[in-house]
């Protein structure tokens, strides 16, 4: 599992990844810039926001949603989350699947963004080691906590027909979507891929801990 602490650094990392460029624009920046850019501007509204500061999560949430989602290809994180078992679904249940992950994800960074506006935190921003061809990059950002060891968080990032789009986001060297996979797979195992939406559903729903598809089933 990722720790704690990492989770919340990388809230407030991910979170800055919500630059609002036309796709003109995103298209022509590097990737590396783009994150940069994102970073240091999102963090100057979260530090000069109150509301944020205090924990105003109907503002996070629509702070992530306008600025973060834009920025991130769901169906690719879903489709390493759900690994093997992504291939067993439909359409229709891609789109559901793609759908719930997304919202715990909102979900999930909207708590970490909120404790993370307290921290002060700086950013140590890597060169972009990549050749001006390449069309899927790693981005290097590292946390600076006062009191603590560096974060390391890595962004892996495709270009697309839409601008650069983020597929996975590493703290540590533990992968945000691998760290879903035995969960899922689990499920899908027991339950097929409709118990692993409506586990999602559940969750989702009750924002708490990972429901099972029997639990979910249970509350229906």
């Amino acid at each position: 599992m990722i720790p704690a602490g990492s989770v919340i650094a990388a809230g407030a990392a991910i979170a800055a990844l919500g630059f609002c460029a036309a796709v003109r624009a995103q298209e022509a920046t590097p990737p590396d810039i783009l994150v940069k850019n994102v970073m240091l501007e999102v963090a100057d509204i979260i530090r000069n926001d109150k509301d944020i500061q205090s924990g105003d999560r109907k503002k996070v949430i629509a702070l992530i949603e306008t600025k973060v989602v834009p920025h991130f290809n769901f169906a690719s994180m879903t489709a390493s989350a759900v690994g093997n078992s992504w291939g067993k679904a439909n359409p229709q249940q891609k789109a559901r699947l793609t759908d719930e992950f997304r919202t715990l994800m909102v979900r999930t960074y909207a708590s970490a963004i909120a404790i993370a506006a307290y921290k002060d935190q700086k950013l140590d921003f890597r060169p972009l080691r990549a050749k001006p061809t390449d069309t899927d990059v790693t981005v290097n950002v590292r946390v600076l906590q006062s009191g603590a060891a560096p974060v390391r968080i890595d962004y892996d990032m495709e270009k697309t027909a839409r601008g650069w789009k983020v597929w996975d986001v590493r703290v540590a060297d533990i992968s945000l979507t691998a760290n879903y996979r035995t969960e899922f797979a689990n499920i899908v195992r027991d339950s097929g891929i409709d118990g692993l939406i409506k586990a999602l559903e559940a969750k989702n729903k009750s924002g708490g801990r990972p429901a099972t598809a029997a639990t979910a089933e249970k509350k229906r």
